[in-house]
């Protein structure tokens, strides 16, 4: 596996205005129709959000991450993969 390429440099400025925060996953499902996209039901404490993320192919069985804790940026803008919103 070749590990991906280092991304632009940010200033500061940018990195402060990523608001990531730690959630527990509750559910990861299947999108149809797609080969790499799960939809994961994650709980931040304060509100629970449908976030699509590009992972079946990560892991054998992509469900064990269920009750797991991961980072997520929660303030990126939500748009529609394969139909689900995220």
């Amino acid at each position: 596996m070749t590990p991906a390429p280092i991304k632009p440099i940010i200033t500061l400025d940018v990195l402060n205005q990523v608001d990531i925060r730690v959630g527990t996953i509750l559910s990861v499902a299947d999108v149809p129709s797609s080969d790499n996209l799960m939809q994961l039901r994650v709980d931040f404490g304060d509100h629970e959000r449908t976030i699509v993320a590009g992972i079946r192919k990560e892991r054998a069985n992509p469900r064990e991450i269920e009750g797991r804790q991961a980072l997520f940026v929660v303030n990126l803008e939500p748009r529609k993969m394969r139909g689900v919103s995220g």
